[in-house]
């Protein structure tokens, strides 16, 4: 399998084999793959299934409309990428504007390198805050980014627009998918 960015994945276990009982349940994101999957009875099934056990549920970028398609988000707050975090209250869910969001067992990354933000609080959880912060020294995930750019809350009007009108398609299959689920 190829990923929407050409990254080749090659899967050793399949919904059949996979464990019954996982401590982490997590859903990918991305653009190309992540609708057709919130979408595909079997994937649903799976989430839906793994999730009712999964010590876990959890999810980066636009992988919170898997969860929610699966029934996975009803009365949780989340978050996703801005582009369909809206979208998230059509599967019963709290949309939250938050790089990082826990309810309970669900943790969910919002868009991209919201994931690194994530990824370190799964750490801390799994092992404890010190290991987390090891992980973060390490990977000198200590950013200074040179724009202002980074949310829309602080992103310039213009760049605003430039990429709502980019991501205008997906937002709006992300809302339909939403739309048409019994959230």
């Amino acid at each position: 399998m190829t990923s929407d960015a050409g990254l080749t994945v090659i899967p050793d276990t399949t919904f059949e084999t996979c464990r019954r009982d996982l401590t982490v349940l997590f859903a990918p994101g991305g653009t190309d793959g992540t609708l057709p999957a919130a979408s595909d009875p079997a994937t649903l099934e799976f989430f839906a299934d793994r999730g009712a056990r999964a010590k876990y549920i959890t999810s980066v970028c636009s992988g919170s409309l898997i969860l929610g398609a699966a029934g996975l988000r009803k009365s949780y707050k989340a978050t996703s990428h801005w582009s369909c975090r809206d979208a998230l209250a059509g599967f019963g869910a709290i949309p939250t504007d938050a790089r990082v969001v826990r309810d309970r067992n669900r943790i969910i990354g919002a868009g991209v390198t919201a994931g690194l933000d994530f990824g370190l609080s799964m750490v801390a959880e799994l092992r404890d805050q010190t290991y987390a912060e090891c992980a973060q020294l390490m990977s000198e995930d200590d950013p200074e980014p040179p724009f202002n750019a980074g949310s829309m809350k602080t992103a310039p009007a213009g760049v605003q627009m430039a990429m709502i009108d980019l991501v205008a398609d997906f937002s709006t299959k992300a809302a339909a998918l939403a739309a048409a689920s019994k959230g």
